[in-house]
């Protein structure tokens, strides 16, 4: 079971088959798929690329534009982005833009090919905190622009929910750790097990440093007053960190209900699956046309076999284990048996001992900066989706404000 767990759910693309998917790109002058990216990465550019067999052309692209762009080709929802935009939908289906890139990506990596040139040092200090996907980005980014950067994070190792939180048989750690490797080669240190505001204080980051980005994900899982205190309730974030911890050896029961409609939920269901539980049912709360998953995590926990029920409310537990849902338009009633009830309602940010300014989840700033401080923002404690590609997005936006702002301009 563990075995299946590492292994990678999709495959990638053969060089023969990555130049029959690239051959189908129409070539569009204007780019949809490009402007549609919220990264820019530029899936035009390195398309056609692949195209005319310039795989390293193609590399140079991905990278230039995107610190993490065999990260986001593995989970980056691309029907929400990118293909959304692909003119070729209109004749059959859209690129796989995705599975291109990571042919991309992985070709990089075998050849072991060195795209990055930093600059000199330019004597400016930034401290990242937080080592999400828009933490990396920033300290990427600046880094090659010459700034010092340190990046504090709370955790044994770096990556944040991109190491603790999706499944090995989506993201592998190595991926991950190969993404690190190329920023922490950039010069760019990382404080590990350092929790700012225990540890460390913000203040005195704020004296040591030109400016400083606060990055923290939303790594805090979110409880219904209904089930606090059972002890057959766990949050999904906690219990995915588990899993993944332990490469996916740990012991599942043979009736688990998750709630939840988003694609933490889809990873909670599918690897279940995976591991090896019978019966597994998620109970949503939207119906299937508004649900906030992704296409391609709906179709992997449907594909495992995983009971979904749309358009649910969870309304409490009884003895044995038995989970009450009513349904949110219809008079209708819900009952099933759980040996254990995983949550996936939604994550909030911790940002316990920052001192920061939060609004209902999100820090009060400006923009990406704090008034009249050294302080900016970015990834989920910023205004955005809640997407890796997002976080990269935001990432490289506060890099370009902090370049600007330790530039008078």
């Amino acid at each position: 079971m563990s075995k299946k767990y590492q292994e990678e759910y999709e495959a990638g693309y053969s060089p023969r088959l990555v130049m029959e998917e690239a051959a189908r790109c129409l070539l569009c002058l204007d780019a949809p798929c490009s402007q549609h990216c919220p990264a820019g990465t530029d899936p035009a550019k390195f398309i056609r690329s692949v195209r005319f067999k310039n795989v390293k052309g193609a590399a140079e692209t991905v990278r230039i534009n995107n610190a993490l762009g065999a990260v986001c080709a593995r989970v980056c929802p691309t029907e929400r982005y990118c293909q959304l935009g692909c003119s070729r939908s209109g004749i059959d289906k859209p690129i796989d833009i995705g599975r291109i890139q990571r042919y991309i990506t992985d070709f990089e990596a075998v050849t072991k090919m060195g795209i990055w040139e930093g600059k000199p040092l330019n004597g400016k200090k930034v401290a990242v905190i937080g080592s999400g996907p828009a933490g990396l980005t920033a300290a990427a980014e600046l880094a090659l622009e010459g700034f010092k950067v340190t990046i504090y994070e709370k955790d044994a190792k770096a990556g944040g929910y991109l190491r603790y939180g999706i499944p090995e048989y989506r993201l592998p750690n190595s991926v991950v750790d190969r993404e690190i490797e190329r920023i922490v080669n950039l010069g760019v240190d990382i404080a590990l097990n350092t929790r700012v505001g225990v540890d460390v204080s913000l203040k005195d980051i704020e004296k040591e440093n030109d400016a400083v980005i606060v990055s923290v994900g939303a790594s805090k899982g979110k409880m219904l007053p209904m089930f606090e205190g059972n002890r057959k309730v766990l949050l999904a974030v906690d219990w995915l960190k588990k899993v993944k911890d332990r490469k996916g050896k740990v012991k599942v029961p043979d009736n688990v209900v998750v709630i939840g409609g988003g694609d933490v939920a889809m990873d909670v269901a599918t690897t279940l699956k995976i591991l090896g539980v019978p019966h597994v049912t998620d109970v949503v709360y939207e119906q299937f046309s508004e649900f906030r998953a992704s296409d391609k995590e709906l179709k992997c926990a449907q594909t495992e076999g995983v009971t979904i029920i749309d358009g649910y409310i969870p309304v409490g537990v009884a003895r044995g284990g038995i989970v009450k849902f009513k349904h949110r338009l219809i008079p209708s009633e819900l009952k099933i048996k759980a040996d254990l009830i995983i949550l996936a309602v939604g994550q909030c940010v911790d940002v316990a001992g920052l001192g920061l300014d939060i609004d209902k989840g999100e820090v009060a700033f400006e923009g990406n900066h704090l008034k009249d401080s050294k302080i900016f923002v970015a990834g989920d404690i910023a205004h955005g989706e809640k997407t890796v590609v997002w976080g990269v997005r935001t990432g490289k936006e506060v890099a370009f404000a902090v370049r600007a702002f330790l530039r008078g301009k």
